[in-house]
């Protein structure tokens, strides 16, 4: 039987503005960071530090969305 969660984070994958890899995946929590992350990580495609964006998890393409202006 499946454990039910009670806790507010969401599974978000990071993906690369350079190279548009998605290599990292972390945990937020939606009630403290509503807004979607921006961390600078290291990319191995790369060989070096970049900008990485908030992705969901099961986008099937390991693409950025454009923001709807």
């Amino acid at each position: 039987m499946a454990k039910k969660s009670n806790t507010k984070r969401k599974l978000v994958g990071l993906v690369s503005e350079e190279s548009g890899n998605r290599t990292y995946y972390t945990k937020k929590n939606t009630m403290n960071t509503p807004d979607k992350l921006t961390l600078r990580k290291y990319d191995p495609v790369l060989k070096k530090h970049v900008k990485y964006v908030e992705t969901k998890k099961n986008l099937g393409r390991n693409e950025v969305k454009k923001k709807k202006n």
